[in-house]
């Protein structure tokens, strides 16, 4: 997991690290670092041109430490004022050295001249390092080289598209307990155990309540997604959909997924027996939104015996966020609310808005849930009432990709998450990985006209390769 650190976090590493070595040090080391990064995307430096844009500041101070290297390795470098640049000179490669972390207000860069390649220094000047805002005209960079840790404002807002490709380098800065964490392929591996070779399917079962009269594909779905996702048994449930015995319109139903039959309204005890048995609820996908429907909804959420994956119209069902709380408070294991924007006005009365780091941070709190607040940067808070151990109070899954943003994806991964549950992980790093894992594997779909029903297999593809399970032969028992 990478650390992500917020402005103030950064700035109190700074002022422990500078207990230990001299100011000097630290801008030699970062400016050595941007000078190899520079070296690295010209292919070397004899004859190459570059022009450092160079504030007052310690940004401007390693981009300068960067250009005197970068001479020395035979480059043509100019420095200019970042306060009057000018138009800058033909060139291969520009630094943006102007402003760093602590800059407060608009920017304006000079044009870039074409054809040139842009490295920025810690983070793009004009960028909100915290949210990701400019509010000006930056210089968008092919590569920023961080100092210590990610910064929020790398991850989401204008700071994602204006970033580029971000390295992080060492310079001796160390945030010790930073409160976000940005999510990796190793910690899958890390987090998620593979099957016991004793283990049944009721060790890792999930219930899903989904679905109605119509809208049977939110219930197939997130089926799918959870049996793809490991779940050893998936109960599937959809009120009304073919009479209380359940039997009758194949539908679209997985064979594998296990058949409880519910009635159109009074199912909410039902549901309860069964899990019983099982280690996860999913709960809302295609459920609808008729008053009867929302009181079994809530019902189930305050009195499940398991932990709640809440999705789509579940998160019609709870309300506002003090009516959320009213339920979720109720339950006895924790619930992980999962709303993309639309919802989370819904829930918050107001959009998330750029900085979905402390938007999803506000809801957890004011709804007593771990939020999962899903987008291209997924970001999941945990409130203070849903202990992390461990863990930072928020993890950030930047794997998704623009083949999600279909009708249905967000079913298949609230499937992902009840299995990562059932799987015996903690709601908070489930969701995690759950948002990792999905954005992780449409990148293994189709570059255009990727749909949901792709994703389960391409899930549990992704995930044999990452656990190193391609092969099966671990044992197990039905």
């Amino acid at each position: 997991m990478q650390p992500v650190a917020t402005v103030a976090e950064v700035r109190a590493a700074d002022a422990a690290a500078l207990t230990q070595v001299c100011q000097s040090v630290l801008v030699t080391r970062a400016g050595t670092a941007v000078a190899r990064a520079a070296l690295g995307m010209l292919g070397g430096g004899y004859g190459r041109r570059v022009v450092v844009v160079a504030g007052k500041g310690n940004n401007g101070a390693d981009g300068r430490v960067a250009a005197s290297l970068l001479t020395r390795r035979g480059a043509l470098v100019r420095v200019v004022d970042a306060t009057d640049p000018g138009p800058l000179d033909r060139c291969d490669l520009v630094i943006d050295a102007a402003y760093g972390t602590g800059f407060k207000g608009s920017y304006d860069a000079p044009l870039v001249p074409s054809g040139a390649l842009v490295l920025a220094v810690d983070v793009p000047s004009g960028v909100n390092a915290d949210t990701g805002a400019a509010p000006g005209t930056p210089m968008p960079a092919t590569r920023t080289v961080s100092f210590a840790a990610f910064k929020p404002g790398l991850l989401q807002g204008d700071g994602a598209r204006l970033a580029g490709q971000v390295e992080v380098a060492d310079i001796g800065v160390a945030v010790d307990t930073p409160g976000i964490g940005l999510i990796e392929d190793a910690d899958v591996t890390g987090h998620l155990a593979r099957r016991d070779p004793d283990a049944h399917k009721w060790a890792s079962a999930v219930a899903i309540v989904a679905g109605s009269p119509g809208m049977e594909g939110s219930a197939a779905l997130s089926a799918r997604g959870a049996s793809h996702a490991g779940a050893g048994m998936v109960r599937l449930a959809v009120p009304g959909a073919d009479g209380p015995d359940g039997s009758g319109g194949a539908g679209p139903w997985p064979l594998e997924a296990v058949r409880l039959g519910l009635p159109g309204e009074g199912w909410a005890g039902q549901v309860l027996e069964v899990l019983e048995r099982c280690r996860a609820l999913v709960v809302g996908p295609g459920l609808g939104r008729t008053e009867a429907t929302q009181a079994e909804i809530r019902r189930v959420i305050a009195e499940s015996p398991v932990p709640v994956v809440a999705d789509a119209d579940a998160l019609f069902a709870l309300g506002d966020a003090a009516q959320a709380r009213e339920v979720v408070t109720a339950a006895v294991h924790p619930v992980i609310l999962t709303p993309h924007d639309g919802e989370y006005q819904g829930l918050a009365g107001r959009p998330p808005g750029p900085d979905r780091v402390s938007a999803a941070r506000d809801l957890a709190e004011r709804c007593g849930a771990v939020v999962l607040l899903k987008g291209s940067l997924t970001a999941l808070a945990a409130p203070a009432t849903v202990p992390a151990g461990d863990l930072p109070g928020v993890l950030l899954a930047a794997a998704g990709t623009s083949r999600l943003a279909t009708a249905g994806t967000g079913d298949v991964l609230s499937g992902i998450i009840g299995a990562m549950v059932a799987r015996g992980l903690p709601v908070l790093m489930a969701g995690a990985l759950g948002a990792h894992v999905h954005g992780r594997a449409s990148g293994l779909g189709h570059g255009e006209g990727l749909v949901a029903g792709d994703l389960p297999g391409l899930v549990a593809d992704w995930l044999s390769e990452a656990m190193g399970a391609t092969h099966g032969g671990d044992g197990g028992h039905g």
